[in-house]
């Protein structure tokens, strides 16, 4: 087995040697022995002496053995054997360490792991390498099980080599200099590091402070128990400050390694196992040093501003660029330093479970605690003379004293606040003269005095954290919670309690203690808390608070956001404002981003200077620079771009004596710099590195010299502009205009948006075809945190999605069943098993399904599409590092499980897209993309819309709807004044069989014209009656009009006739018109004010004299919608428009997206409503719509009584068969014209109007 290497004078030598073996008896103590020849002097793996190792009296967990070295040494490994020739040994077992055979700390695996894992039998050695290496001189191992048909038997080992340690202590008033003399004075290196160790009881003080040149300074302070470095410049007035920390309990009198190391730009802090990389501001760097100070800033000769305390307690091996100035600095000493460590006695104990307490008889007292826990016991007893009980305890955070008696309180005062920060704190109890005071760390201000009209004095016993598990036990109750936690210095009737005779059970009793130990844990230093979740903890955990953040979890790994704009499109959301978080639960943050949902989808981010700007020539300038500053920071812009299929930014030039390029061979005089940081000489429309401008791309200059319109140089206006489209150059972040400096010259430059489209993750997929197929990637480094997420659609009824081994650890992701998905994983505790049921619905069903998967140090997770998850709690002191080390196989196993068939889509592991189709494209089996997704995402498709296949994705034919946009849910409308007509004109008759459509617009152009039942549909909004909405004529002078009605009476003359009534509400009314006759060779569809009046009734032609005032929306006829013809296809379409005619959101009655949208925590710093899936509105319009509703609904039911539609069909054909007409008699029963009144005069169209559907 290979150790740790140690450098001694430029040799490395292995730190591998048996450390125990060789010592004398003397150096092994334990808590008992069975016997003389069972005692520890025994305990020496495959040493058969005495009675073949160490056995005690008595097998329980108070039961330990300990090991002295003889000094300080390096540890690097540990081994165990049970006794020899017996059935004893240990099967688990804690190991401690100390200085000084006091004050003993724990050894941890992972900084979580306390148990090692021991024998199964009394002869094999089991052996453990430890993560990081051991300095101490005792070594004191805690049994935790052994053979339950034995007892405890022990042997042991230690490996290690010998530690040189080079010592300072400092009182709290002494400090060491360290100056850098005239020839000793450092060169500026690349690279400068400090390191020492340290130890102190003391919270507080300054361990290091420099003085370096221009008033630079850098300081590492320890306050309450925390390192902090400061880096600053200036002394009376200090003009930069910056300032780190690093650690957390460092307090606890165990060493302690620190280093700072310059590199460059930035500065590297460690403290123990954390590092921390600072990026140094330039006015702080370079760092040149004159003078270093070991223990305090007084050691300076100049007068500092810092009042710092002093350092109390030990440094070890001060090293300067690995040289040891220790006693380099022994002669520039102030105050009382010493060279050996001298410890002061400390011995704690610790609370750490629900049976701990500590039993001890006396009365008035004083203690010391420290615990992460809002609340718990401290102190307990039952006052003399049956007063009643006494109960000092926590609660919320503060002190609180309580006298209890049958259930009543007889006295209840409180003290203290923020007493769970992990620090010590006092508390002194007395009872004088009849008061009663409570004193929390010293302080006049954190003191509770009162004066009971009864004696406080304690009874026989005092109990501290807890009451004995004893049904029968009535001299300690505890009714509130115990205490988890630390306490020190005990004193009872002012004498302080010796804790080492409390664990002998010499004094006293206690159960489930660690005595000579402070087992208290930083669970948030190191914080598992990412992308800026405040740590919160208790003794046994901790908790992330996500808030504000964008992220969510047990430790706010999550983003709550999508990672592009395709994503909210594909879940039915609408143009708007969305938090875009490019790469999921990585270490971009979420940016809020403008998304533009058209037939592509367009993210459009925005900078600072969208106008155009103009320049004039002006004495002394030779250039202008503008710098463009985007709503997204560069790594966000380059995640964008990168992941976009398709980034365009648009820039113009125009100019008047001021060229651009200076084509064809001069230097430029204007350029850009992108984000590669390099000048491009090329304008949009070329392409990189061929100074030209689209013209000279394209041939079409101004001058066929030149290769840009502007280097013609002429006094006329000309311009260049075009698209910049080539994604590694993007975006513009700066332009430099220099031909601006000529009298004559002037110029005008624009830079747009940057535009991106297009989701390469989104839809990156593979199929896979056979159960042996699979693909490979590297290993998954996930750690601590491993989030995967993907989509998947298959048939087949089970089959492993991805999978990754380890030597024990794995991690794996699979359909078991049709309507089950597990997520499986071992990180060193067992295998765990998280498993999502659909509860009855089939997953096999050749349709998207998402999976999300997450474990972390807490918990792990799993979501499946929208169906109840699943999660499961970490072990509380388990192992946490996930350790894989095979390839990651997708869509199959190295396990020879079953292999996935389908597809898998948008694989991300910690917001790292996997290439499936580029590693799809050579691997057997294996093919890239995925088609069939309409079967998904085909309901995103609304209003009779059909759903189109693509490659990538889909898209929504909006050809047979009288709706428009990227789901066809946007109402086409616009607003009609009364000279405005849309006019629909359909081919002659005799051209019908060879007009038929098969454009995607066909509907909007043209229909079959012979009509056996006519489907109208269409919205209004209007002030107007009566009025002509819509009219149908034919080549045989047939008509169909759609008017408006003054008075609401329907009558009936003696023709035929159908009659419709228009119900108005919010809802969309479709109406079927039939007629018992066809109606033939249909000529137009008018909307609006009929133009061709000279055959129409004489009573529609009066009202078509008024025209139309108002909104007309989605109007349609059977398959045509003369309105989307006329706003969208103008050109291609059979329609004349007349009079002033644009699209408008008159029309829109409701919000067009029907999908709710996902909660998700808002960014604090934007106002609105910001979501997954609703854009930014001002929040004022809600109270609006609920006002502006109630109004509806009363004018709703003011018009409904007055609006009557009625539909005329009159037929009039000509027909030849004789030299006399025939003509067409009204059957009795025919309605009269309705429409006698005069009409009213045309109002202003006001939000005040009601819509109409039909």
């Amino acid at each position: 087995m290979m150790f740790k290497t140690t450098s001694l004078n430029n040799l490395e030598i292995l730190c591998d040697g048996p450390l125990v073996s060789s010592l004398p008896q003397s150096y092994f103590r334990s808590s008992s022995q069975l016997s003389n020849s069972h005692g520890p002097g025994f305990a020496k793996v495959n040493r058969r002496d005495g009675a073949g190792g160490w056995a005690p009296v008595e097998s329980n967990k108070y039961q330990w053995l300990e090991v002295d070295l003889g000094e300080r040494t390096e540890i690097t490994a540990v081994a165990t054997q049970g006794r020899y020739g017996s059935s004893d040994w240990v099967s688990s077992f804690l190991l401690m360490f100390s200085d000084t055979g006091r004050n003993w700390k724990q050894y941890r695996q992972e900084d979580s792991i306390g148990a090692f894992t021991g024998n199964s039998n009394a002869d094999s050695v089991v052996q453990f390498k430890l993560q990081q290496p051991v300095f101490a001189r005792f070594l004191r191992l805690l049994p935790l099980d052994w053979n339950p048909n034995g007892r405890i038997g022990l042997r042991l080992e230690a490996y290690g080599c010998p530690y040189k340690s080079d010592v300072a202590s400092f009182d709290g008033s002494g400090c060491l200099l360290y100056r850098f003399g005239p020839n000793t004075t450092p060169i500026l290196t690349a690279k400068d590091t400090i390191s020492l160790k340290f130890k102190t009881l003391q919270n507080s003080g300054t361990l290091i402070h420099t003085e370096g040149q221009h008033d630079r300074s850098l300081t590492l302070e320890l306050h309450k128990g925390k390192l902090f470095l400061h880096l600053r410049k200036g002394t009376v007035l200090i003009t930069s400050h910056m300032v780190v920390s690093l650690g957390s309990l460092l307090d606890d009198l165990h060493w302690h390694h620190v280093a700072i190391e310059r590199v460059s730009g930035h500065v590297n802090f460690t403290v123990d196992k954390s590092t921390q990389q600072i990026q140094v501001p330039a006015e702080l760097s370079p760092f040149e040093i004159n003078e270093i100070s070991f223990g305090g800033v007084q050691c300076h000769g100049t007068q500092m501003v810092l009042s710092r305390r002093n350092f109390h307690g030990c440094l070890e091996n001060l090293l300067w660029n690995e040289v040891n100035v220790n006693d380099l600095a022994k002669q520039h000493q102030k105050g009382n330093v010493t060279f050996t460590c001298a410890e002061p006695v400390s011995v704690p104990v610790t609370f750490a479970g629900a049976q701990s307490f500590l039993q001890l008889p006396g009365a008035a007292l004083h203690l010391q605690f420290r615990t992460w826990n809002r609340a718990g016991l401290l102190l307990t007893f039952d006052l003399q003379q049956q007063v009643g009980s006494l109960w000092l305890y926590l609660s919320e955070t503060r002190v609180r004293l309580q006298i209890h008696k049958a259930g009543r309180i007889l006295l209840d005062i409180a003290t203290g606040f923020g007493l769970n920060d992990g620090q010590w704190h006092s508390v002194d109890l007395t009872a004088r003269r009849g008061r009663l005071t409570i004193t929390v760390d010293e302080e006049e201000s954190s003191t509770a005095h009162a004066s009971p009209s009864f004696p406080v004095v304690s009874g026989n016993n005092l109990f501290f954290g807890g009451c004995p598990d004893s049904k029968n036990n009535q001299e300690c109750r505890n009714p509130f919670n115990v205490f988890q936690g630390c306490m020190r210095h005990i004193h009872v009737d002012n004498n302080p309690v010796d804790l080492i005779k409390v664990q002998q059970m010499l004094i006293g009793n206690y159960s489930d203690l660690q005595i000579d130990m402070c087992g208290i844990i930083d669970r948030c230093s190191p914080s598992h808390c990412e992308h800026g979740g405040r740590c919160t903890q208790s003794w046994s955990t901790f908790h992330c608070n996500c808030s504000n953040t964008g992220y969510s979890g047990a430790t706010c790994h999550s983003s709550v956001y999508e990672q592009s704009c395709e994503v909210y499109k594909h879940k039915g959301n609408t143009t708007g404002l969305y938090y875009i978080d490019v790469d999921g639960s990585g270490p971009i943050k979420p940016q809020l981003i403008y998304c533009n949902m058209t037939d592509q989808t367009w993210m459009v981010i925005q900078h600072n200077n969208t106008e155009l700007t103009k320049l004039k020539a002006s004495s002394g300038m030779n250039q202008h620079l503008a710098y463009f500053n985007y709503s997204a920071d560069a790594e966000q812009l380059g995640a964008i771009i990168t992941q976009a299929e398709h980034c365009e930014q648009e820039v113009f030039y125009h100019c008047r004596k001021s060229r651009l390029l200076n084509t064809p061979d001069g230097s430029p005089f204007t350029w850009w710099v992108g984000r590669t940081d390099e000048p491009q000489t090329y304008w949009g429309g070329a392409v990189p590195g061929s100074q030209q401008c689209g013209c000279g791309l394209q041939g079409n200059c101004i001058d066929s010299d030149h290769y840009c319109n502007c280097d013609a140089d002429r006094k006329e206006w000309a311009a260049d502009s075009g698209l910049l489209i080539h994604k590694e150059n993007l975006p513009v972040r700066w332009v430099v205009v220099g031909d601006i400096q000529r009298p004559e010259s002037e110029a005008a430059y624009r830079v747009s948006p940057l535009r991106c489209h297009g989701d390469k993750n989104f839809w990156n997929a593979a199929f896979f075809n056979k159960e042996t197929s699979y693909l490979h990637f590297p290993t998954f480094h996930g750690e601590l945190s491993a989030d995967i997420s993907f989509l998947f659609k298959t048939t087949a009824s089970s089959g492993v999605f991805l999978e990754n081994l380890g030597i024990k650890d794995f991690i794996r992701v699979e359909l078991s069943s049709p309507m089950d998905v597990v997520f499986s994983f071992d990180v060193g505790n067992g295998p765990f098993e998280v498993r999502v049921e659909t509860g009855g619905m089939a997953l096999n069903d050749d349709r998207w399904h998402r999976v999300r998967a997450e474990r972390n140090v807490k918990e792990a997770s799993l979501c499946v599409d929208a169906f109840p998850g699943a999660t499961q709690k970490a072990p509380a002191d388990g192992h946490i590092h996930l350790q894989l080390n095979s390839q990651l196989f997708v869509g199959g196993t190295a396990s020879r499980m079953k292999g996935f068939l389908g597809c898998i889509r948008s694989l991300q592991l910690n917001g790292r897209t996997l290439d499936l189709e580029e590693r799809a494209k050579i691997t057997p089996g294996v093919s890239p993309g995925c088609p069939g997704h309409c079967s998904s995402y085909g309901n995103l498709c609304q209003n009779q819309a059909t759903c189109v296949e693509r490659y990538n994705g889909f898209s929504c034919d909006c050809g047979l709807s009288a709706y428009a946009g990227p789901f066809c849910q946007r109402e086409v409308s616009a607003y009609f004044k009364p000279g405005t007509s849309v006019q629909y004109t359909f081919k002659e008759p005799y051209e019908l069989t060879r007009n038929t459509s098969t454009q995607s617009q066909s509907s909007s152009i043209y229909s079959d014209l012979t009509l056996r039942g006519e489907n109208v549909s269409f919205s209004f909004r209007t002030t107007q009656s009566p009025a002509l909405l819509l009219y149908i004529c034919s080549y045989y002078r047939e008509y169909l009009a759609v008017l408006l009605n003054r008075n609401g009476k329907r009558q009936r003359d003696k023709k035929k006739y159908r009659s419709i009534f228009l119900f108005t509400g919010p809802i969309l009314e479709d109406f079927n018109l039939t007629s018992d006759t066809e109606f033939n060779a249909i000529k137009s569809v008018v909307l609006g004010k009929v133009q061709e009046s000279g055959e129409l009734d004489p009573e529609i032609a009066r009202l078509n004299s008024l025209g139309f005032s108002g909104c007309l929306s989605v109007v349609q006829f059977n398959s045509i919608t003369p309105l989307k013809a006329a706003l969208l296809y103008p050109n291609t379409s059979p329609v004349i428009v007349t009079g002033p005619l644009s699209e408008s959101t008159c029309g829109s009655s409701s919000p067009a997206n029907p999908y709710p949208a996902e909660t998700t925590h808002p960014l604090s710093d934007h106002s609105g409503t910001v979501g997954t899936g609703e854009p930014i509105v001002n929040a004022i319009k809600s109270d609006s719509a609920l006002i502006g509703g109630v109004i509806a609904v009363v004018i709703f039911v003011i018009l409904s009584a007055l609006a009557i539609i009625v539909r005329f069909l009159y037929r009039r054909k000509e027909t030849f068969h004789s030299q006399e007409p025939k003509s067409i008699k009204p059957e009795a029963d025919s309605p009269e014209y309705p429409f006698h009144s005069e009409p009213t005069s045309q109002n202003v169209l006001s939000e005040n109007q009601k819509e109409y559907f039909i």
